[in-house]
């Protein structure tokens, strides 16, 4: 990721840290070999959010994250994955791509397959620049909502 991913990975770590203080937040988490961009614990609830800014195949980490689950590598009784995915995943005559299809039916079926595993989408409005592109003015507020929509939800 480059520094503007970093950035904003950081800046929800601060923000879902003061939203949900219970949890202990941290960024580059690893489940087994897996990074996992925002993961907090509270006792035995564990909350991953991996945030989706270019990825090819983002199914994969969905994937990755819901087979160490059923191998019992995260030990909780309670596992939360949000998946962010950027306006890069919007398609232009409507709807979204492929990509982020099927990464949320990986993450449906998990969901269907284990009790402990929820899943959640999360639409963070902003539109990654490409390298080199200026970060857009109002990044901080959409970190900020997308932190206050996934604190919501827990």
């Amino acid at each position: 990721m480059g520094s503007f991913a970093t950035a904003v990975q950081s800046c929800l770590r601060e923000r879902l840290a003061v939203l949900h203080p219970g949890f202990a937040w941290e960024i580059e988490h690893h489940v087994a070999t897996t990074p996992v961009d925002v993961a907090g614990r509270a006792d035995d609830h564990v909350a991953l959010v991996e945030l989706e800014w270019r990825r090819a195949d983002p199914a994969n980490n969905t994937a990755k994250l819901f087979r160490h689950l059923d191998e019992e590598t995260l030990a909780a009784d309670a596992v939360d994955v949000f998946q962010l995915f950027t306006g890069y995943y919007d398609l232009t005559s409507g709807g979204v791509s492929s990509k982020r299809l099927n990464a949320e039916f990986v993450g449906r079926v998990g969901t269907q397959a284990l009790d402990s595993f929820r899943y959640r989408t999360v639409d963070f409005a902003l539109d990654p620049p490409k390298r080199g592109g200026g970060r857009p003015d109002d990044w901080e507020a959409v970190t900020d909502a997308t932190a206050r929509e996934i604190a919501d939800y827990l």
